[in-house]
């Protein structure tokens, strides 16, 4: 469990037992909790097994993919997939790949509903680069209609391990995964994935040009 969760639970469960040593009956204390074992399965964090093979990218975050596009970006195109967590999903978030910390970026916004599109722009959310061997892999941690605090524990710098935990979205919100061009994705449009264990893409080095002897080679 996120430790969060002890906090709110247990804190919850004091005020369960206040109410019950003023009033004297256990009824008005059952809303307390009811929250507290809310709480308490809420921040569960369930151990996944994450795939070793090399080029994959797993899902950051448990939830629904809900967008599945092609963007232009600054730095050419990009494939940008959206997941979607309800209240009933595992926040716990985790990093998609390994690699160093790029950059990490924070940006103020609103808190639309995280199905709305425009909320991967205008919606409060925290943007992680990740540099991979190969290939670099951004995403977002977008607050939704409820989410009102984002957690991020590492540093620019830092190493992190593919379905490493490195965070989390409280209650409802969004995470978005930016991966190359050439990325090939691996889920579909109302697909359900899992944080840490479920492949979104794999990505392989672009080839290079062939050399001039390889070419004289092939005319030999």
């Amino acid at each position: 469990m996120v430790r969060d969760g002890y906090f709110y639970g247990l804190g919850l469960i004091a005020a369960a037992v206040l109410v019950f040593l003023v009033t004297g009956n256990w009824g008005w204390a059952i809303v307390p909790v009811l929250l507290a074992c809310f709480f308490f399965w809420f921040f569960r964090d369930p151990k996944r097994p994450v795939p070793v093979e090399a080029g994959l990218v797993v899902s950051p975050a448990d939830g629904k993919i809900t967008e599945v596009a092609r963007i232009q970006t600054p730095g050419g195109e990009r494939i940008r997939l959206s997941i979607f967590l309800s209240v009933f999903d595992v926040h716990v978030n985790r990093s998609p790949i390994a690699g160093r910390v790029r950059e990490i970026r924070y940006q103020k916004g609103q808190y639309l509903n995280a199905l709305n599109p425009d909320s991967a722009e205008k919606n409060e959310q925290n943007i992680v680069t990740v540099q991979g061997e190969e290939f670099d892999v951004i995403f977002k941690q977008i607050a939704g209609l409820l989410a009102r605090r984002i957690v991020f524990r590492f540093r620019v710098g830092d190493f992190v391990e593919r379905g490493e935990r490195v965070g989390l979205i409280k209650f409802g919100s969004r995470v978005d995964v930016v991966l190359p061009g050439h990325a090939h994705v691996r889920v579909v449009l109302g697909q359900c994935v899992k944080g840490g264990a479920s492949v979104l893409a794999d990505i392989q080095p672009v080839q290079d040009q062939p050399s001039l002897d390889m070419l004289a080679e092939s005319f030999a």
